[in-house]
């Protein structure tokens, strides 16, 4: 057995007053309760220093900038990292990043995976940016992902907590090909926090499906590769926006472990063997025995039905 014993650290709403400094401190709560129950490692939500900014149209890119972090740690989150090395938990936090590379300002929807001595282990860029990029004003709120963010490059792991951990956010987790990269590494529990309306302004009809939806991709994420998946939210209504909660630790079988039970501050524990990968990475899902990647081109060259990835057009039938 090797067990890595992990809390979903779910939070309600972050108002847009709400300071860094009040947010570390609920997150250090949530974390003063997971080491208090024996956990290893804790999961915090997507974007989980700040209230969900992409839902407003904005075109001062300084008011936009204060929502990202310039560093990581900063002087307003340096106390979680203290914390974690001084109580020997590791985590996964969602922040946006501001970043400068040869001299170019880069904007991401990031996490990063902490070990137990507060120093961090890896970071993963958002790859799915779901929404829009112009002002829609039909919409009861904006979900400017893609004009606030730009796309990561790529599903990375990371050898920590005796295995092999992936992370992922939000709305990638709707994407089979999420989890299958990972798998393909050898990935043993992947992270995801997300920020999940329960209405959805292009498809109302969606709505009464999105408890549904969420678990359902996480689910299956997790039986067709053989992993855990920690799927964390924040959740509530948050600046008159009601976010689905369904924070829940998923076992390698498909099966729901452990789940968040509220739409507020929370943590659901679980005991994760991950030694129970093995069975499922070694019989069904065994993919050095069972793929077969010659009949899969058309995923990698094509972006759709009618765009090559390249964005050219697809050839006809």
């Amino acid at each position: 057995m090797r067990l890595v014993n992990v809390a979903a650290g779910q939070l309600g709403p972050i108002a847009r007053s709400e300071t860094r400094s009040e947010v570390v401190a609920r997150l250090s709560g949530l974390m003063r309760q997971a080491r208090e129950s024996g956990c290893d490692l804790i999961v915090y939500p997507e974007l989980a220093l700040t209230t969900f900014f992409p839902r407003w149209y904005m075109e001062d890119q300084a008011e936009i900038d204060r929502f990202f972090e310039r560093e990581m740690p900063g002087p307003e989150t340096q106390p979680l990292f203290a914390l974690a090395g001084e109580l020997g938990i590791g985590f996964y936090l969602g922040y946006a990043e501001l970043t400068v590379e040869d001299g170019l300002v880069h904007r991401y929807n990031s996490s990063i995976l902490v070990d137990k001595r507060g120093a961090i282990l890896a970071k993963y860029r958002k790859v799915h940016l779901p929404g829009h990029a112009q002002h829609e004003p039909w919409r009861k709120f904006q979900h400017l992902e893609k004009r606030y963010f730009e796309p990561g490059a790529g599903f990375g792991v990371a050898e920590a907590f005796g295995g092999v951990i992936g992370m992922a956010i939000c709305n990638d987790r709707r994407w089979s090909e999420t989890y299958r990269v990972m798998g393909l590494q050898g990935v043993e529990m992947v992270l995801i926090g997300y920020n999940t309306p329960v209405h959805n302004p292009p498809a109302p009809e969606h709505d009464d499906l999105s408890l549904f939806h969420n678990q359902l991709v996480m689910q299956a994420g997790a039986y067709q590769n053989g992993t855990w998946v920690i799927g964390v939210a924040k959740a509530g209504v948050e600046e008159g926006v009601d976010q689905i909660g369904g924070s829940c630790i998923i076992a390698p079988s498909g099966e729901v472990a452990a789940a968040c039970i509220t739409k507020g501050d929370e943590i659901a524990l679980a005991r994760c063997d991950l030694d129970l990968c093995n069975s499922y990475k070694s019989t069904t899902f065994n993919f050095d025995v069972h793929r077969q990647p010659q009949a899969y081109r058309l995923i990698v060259e094509r972006k759709g039905r009618n765009l090559m990835a390249d964005g050219t057009a697809a050839p006809s039938a």
